[in-house]
């Protein structure tokens, strides 16, 4: 059964600037999904509209088999209802708040006790490594540890489903490599269900169950990594996937 269902879905300005159009796609319960294709393609705003940042103006989009956006019959849920976490690639780390405190945020907005908050939020930054470190401002920490109070923050609230927009794109390559694995491995722990925006073909090959390549706001194909890799169904995908090679 599907978690995540796109029926048609555009996204329209003005009278021809289709941001996205014909977007069909099914995303399972537990599974790792990377939106693929050159800037402009369309990706972040696909993302965006999941997390309901911003309105499709065709077709429909289903969490499980509620309707959660759809221009037609005026029904659209505000994001704060939506419980999608998402995780951006300038981190969006409050610099005024410690590590503890910008994980705890989502949390302190649902009003929880501060006994809850605390356990909720220590056993998170367990998992993301960051334990002992819950005291230290943003402007102490490396890039790869406020990308984690980032990933942590997305955690915390235990989301139907995690977004994460370029989120490694300002790290050096070595720790891009290492963030890549445990991405990935806290997704398979969590089983949860995440939808990853990147241009990067090696990052899209080396997490996801399944990649979308986007170009021009259109998908241009849907599969596994090795189905992309080995049969690419168009020249644009065979273009892309080529100038990807190392």
């Amino acid at each position: 059964m599907s978690y995540l269902r796109f029926e048609n879905v555009g996204k329209l300005y003005g009278k021809d600037a289709w941001a996205v159009k014909d977007f069909n796609l099914e995303v399972k319960n537990g599974e790792f999904v990377s939106f693929l294709g050159p800037s402009g393609c369309g990706k972040t705003t696909t993302l965006r509209m999941i997390a309901g940042l911003e309105e499709n103006t065709h077709g429909k989009i289903f969490f499980d088999d509620e309707i959660v956006s759809d221009p037609q019959s005026k029904t659209f849920l505000l994001p704060e209802k939506r419980n999608v976490g998402m995780v951006f690639q300038s981190y969006a780390v409050w610099p005024h708040m410690n590590v503890f405190d910008n994980v705890a945020y989502p949390l302190k907005l649902k009003k929880m006790s501060k006994e809850k908050i605390r356990e909720e939020v220590m056993k998170i930054l367990k998992i993301v490594e960051l334990d002992g470190l819950e005291l230290r401002k943003s402007h102490e920490l490396s890039g790869g540890q406020q990308q984690r109070v980032a990933l942590a923050r997305g955690l915390v609230m235990r989301p139907r489903i995690l977004l994460l927009d370029e989120p490694l794109s300002n790290l050096d390559a070595k720790l891009r490599e290492k963030m890549r694995k445990d991405i990935r491995a806290i997704q398979q722990e969590f089983k949860l269900t995440m939808v990853y925006v990147t241009h990067d073909q090696k990052e899209a090959f080396q997490m996801s169950d399944k990649i979308v390549v986007m170009n021009k706001g259109l998908i241009q194909q849907i599969g596994p990594p090795i189905e992309i890799q080995q049969n690419p169904q168009n020249d644009f995908v065979a273009d892309f996937i080529k100038s990807g090679d190392n």
